[in-house]
């Protein structure tokens, strides 16, 4: 087996596997309200310093003065 076989193989089954999750949590609703708090948690919280940082460090790379 080349690597290249193997790396196509284990993309198949990751799909498989995502898929297969999706399929469960949407169908049952006590996960599919969990993983909707999940992600809101996640949108407002981790995601939204990220944004802010790289917003910060782009600006701070642009040269510009920072607006007080």
């Amino acid at each position: 087996m080349t690597e290249k076989q193997a790396q196509t193989i284990a993309n198949v089954v990751m799909i498989a596997a995502a898929g297969t999750a999706a399929f469960v949590v949407l169908r049952n609703p006590k996960l599919r309200r969990l993983t909707w708090r999940l992600a809101r948690t996640y949108v407002s919280g981790p995601l939204a310093i990220w944004g802010a940082e790289l917003v910060r460090e782009a600006w701070q790379d642009s040269g510009r003065a920072p607006v007080a």
